[in-house]
């Protein structure tokens, strides 16, 4: 929408339906509306769309370097390493398959030479998870001044990454009611 964070208020955000119909707000929809529905009609768990641009995050976008997620908690918000998708035209439906794609079992992806896109169960969770990759990307650029990044070993790695998968599977659906202790537990 091209608004400064600053400026942007409730009354001004533009409220859209799945299939990208206004249903409030006096806001105009992002140019990325596109990546946005996209993420939220291709998984349906998906509650919450955070798309921005952090320094250090962005640096990895720039020289399509994924991100090693080197600390636990990077593999259990994200599920991994941190991918780069290839690059297409901001605001096209390309750049939001593209996208996509990535997202099927991560929670954060880079967009080749513009930023990063994190979705979670709610929009708190996605920008939770947007911190936690920008907090690793300063780490990993610090470690590779040291030296380099010591990979976790690979049980360590593939257990944190089965806790992100169980952890997604219990997103509940926007609009679903959430499910009580029991039916989390016995699934």
């Amino acid at each position: 929408s091209s608004t400064p964070y600053p400026e942007i208020t409730p009354d001004g955000l533009a409220v859209l339906g799945l299939d990208g119909t206004p249903v409030e707000g006096s806001g105009t929809p992002s140019t990325e509306k596109a990546m946005h529905l996209a993420c939220y009609n291709a998984f349906p768990e998906v509650g919450g769309v955070v798309h921005c641009h952090p320094p250090h995050a962005s640096m990895f976008a720039v020289s399509h370097t994924p991100i090693e997620a080197c600390i636990e908690e990077v593999i259990v918000y994200v599920g991994g390493d941190v991918p780069v998708a290839d690059y297409r035209t901001t605001g096209t439906d390309e750049l939001a398959e593209e996208v996509v794609r990535h997202l099927a079992d991560r929670g954060a992806v880079l967009m080749a030479n513009h930023g990063l896109l994190c979705v979670g169960k709610s929009p708190g969770d996605a920008l939770h998870t947007a911190l936690v990759v920008e907090h690793t990307a300063r780490i990993v650029w610090g470690a590779d001044r040291l030296g380099g990044v010591v990979p976790l070993p690979a049980e360590i790695t593939a257990n944190f990454s089965n806790i992100y998968g169980i952890i997604r599977g219990m997103w509940t659906p926007p609009g679903m009611p959430e499910p009580t202790s029991e039916e989390a537990t016995n699934g």
